[in-house]
């Protein structure tokens, strides 16, 4: 069990970072959020889960414990493997993922990418008394304040979450006032909070 990497960010991909842990290039699959958090030749520790296949090994990364727990603990419901649970903390955070589950939000399951509403009854069900109760409010986003360049990572994001790339085009196009807003305010586009505001567009255009 590999349980965190801690090491420079050697370089980044829309899913994927690259750590040099000891001379040797871990790839790690991560979220948007964790991404946006990470810069190359800067220090990163993340918390890891290794998923083993007989034809691949496969880390993913994540911003702390709760979230690699959370992820564990998705993939306990029958269906979910460990791209749709990743797909899920990219669209919600632990706590959010445990408030939809304890009272039984539907909507906010659907809102990722590869669940139907008959997936997020059953997932409902399954994950009842799995994940736990909501530990606090709402968590502060992960993400740091990116002005430049949000356009570009919150289509890669897209991107990396499978959609097509005129969805992607659209996505960005529909979330563009509420970043032209912020910076208006004096404030920098969070991407985190963007791509979630893109995926709820892109659910709701379906």
């Amino acid at each position: 069990m590999i349980a965190f990497v801690s090491g420079p960010v050697a370089a980044l991909a829309p899913d994927t970072a690259v750590v040099e842990v000891g001379g040797i290039g871990m790839a790690v699959q991560c979220t948007p959020d964790t991404l946006s958090t990470l810069r190359i030749g800067q220090q990163a520790k993340l918390a890891t889960s290794l998923v083993v296949r007989e034809d691949s090994l496969t880390l993913y990364g994540f911003a702390d414990d709760d979230e690699r727990q959370t992820f564990e603990l998705l993939q306990t419901a029958s269906g979910v493997g460990p791209r749709l649970a990743q797909a899920m903390l990219a669209v919600h955070s632990p706590d959010a993922l445990r408030r939809a589950v304890a009272t039984g939000d539907e909507k906010a399951l659907t809102a990722v990418p590869g669940i139907g509403k008959k997936g997020a009854q059953k997932l409902l069900l399954e994950l009842k008394d799995r994940l736990g109760e909501p530990v606090g409010g709402a968590r502060a986003s992960v993400g740091s304040a990116v002005t430049a360049g949000w356009r570009d990572q919150l289509h890669a994001a897209l991107i990396g979450l499978g959609y097509a790339t005129r969805e992607a085009d659209e996505a960005v196009a529909a979330v563009a006032p509420q970043a032209e807003a912020a910076v208006a305010a004096g404030a920098a586009p969070q991407v985190p909070q963007l791509l979630r505001a893109a995926l709820q567009s892109l659910n709701r255009a379906r």
